[in-house]
């Protein structure tokens, strides 16, 4: 049974195609089996921006998920069009309700049924509850013909962090499961074999951004079995009350005020930090990463952030 705080929805189209596959995710598709999130992260790029447009107030089940995804991947696999499912790249597929809905399970068991690759995202631990689908789905996916020679897997286990301080993680995620234990779920992960990384986006500028915050992420995430980290500045969208930017904020101004200035001036009029910041961002995270001996790509020779030392 849904929650009464959890409404019921259906959509016409769960499986998102993307005009290009994703070269830090390597997607080309995207799923979220639940529209909103009860983590409650501050910085969440879909609110304000174009990514949250269709979602509904509050959180929501896509209830007739597994019937749409069977009819849209028959299709997409009749055809031939494997690629990677980027699975939460909105909303986690872990929140709490799914424990008992259970539509996530569900969604991987039809993923398996039609043999595509899956990257998922995620801060939870009950991942840990379908590592059985996760393994099937790992040897029997196809993949595409571009990233066939790169990757031995169709599954990998992404774990998302803005820090892995655990203060500075109650102020800006404060329903999310702690970092610590973020970090022992990628262990367990690694452990049973899977393909980890830990996804550090959004950095926090003045917060998580510094090197010596940084070093100790990157430590951390190399110490609990990390094969790839990948990291980004923040995004900052709308003006509405409930939107990002305006969240974001106010909770700096109650925690943090004396870092409002420095930031507003970071971001001047654009969603994004300057482009000589996040140039800066990108060689700290190399140089930190070749510090510790953990690559900043998926697959094995990748360097996603190359362009930005053109």
């Amino acid at each position: 049974m849904v929650s009464e705080l959890v409404r019921e929805i259906k959509v016409k189209s769960v499986l998102n195609k993307q005009k290009h596959a994703d070269e830090w995710f390597l997607s080309g598709y995207s799923l979220n089996p639940y529209s909103g999130c009860s983590f409650n992260c501050v910085y969440c790029y879909t609110r304000g921006s174009k990514y949250g447009e269709h979602q509904v107030p509050g959180l929501a089940v896509k209830i007739n998920a597994p019937e749409t995804l069977v009819r849209q991947l028959k299709n997409r696999a009749r055809k031939r069009e494997y690629g990677f499912i980027a699975f939460g790249s909105a909303t986690d597929p872990y929140l709490p309700i799914e424990k008992d809905l259970k539509i996530t399970r569900e969604l991987l068991m039809i993923i398996l049924r039609f043999h595509f690759p899956v990257n998922i995202l995620t801060r939870s631990p009950l991942i840990l509850r379908d590592l059985d689908i996760l393994e099937k789905i790992g040897k029997k996916a196809v993949l595409p013909p571009e990233l066939a020679e790169k990757m031995d897997t169709g599954v990998v286990t992404s774990f998302s962090f803005s820090t892995t301080d655990e203060y500075l993680s109650k102020i800006f995620e404060p329903g999310a499961p702690p970092p610590q234990e973020r970090l022992e779920t990628m262990k367990k992960c690694k452990k049973e074999g899977f393909l980890v990384g830990a996804i550090f986006m959004p950095l926090l500028p003045f917060l998580s951004d510094k090197e010596e915050h940084l070093d100790e992420m990157i430590k951390k995430a190399k110490d609990y079995g990390a094969d790839f980290i990948l990291a980004s500045g923040l995004t900052l969208f709308g003006e509405g009350p409930q939107d990002c930017k305006t969240s974001y904020y106010r909770v700096l101004e109650e925690h943090f005020p004396e870092l409002v200035p420095k930031t507003k001036a970071l971001f001047g009029n654009s969603f994004a930090p300057s482009r000589r910041y996040q140039q800066e961002l990108h060689h700290k995270v190399v140089k930190l990463s070749k510090k510790h001996e953990i690559r900043n790509s998926v697959y094995k020779d990748g360097n996603v952030y190359e362009k930005w030392f053109e």
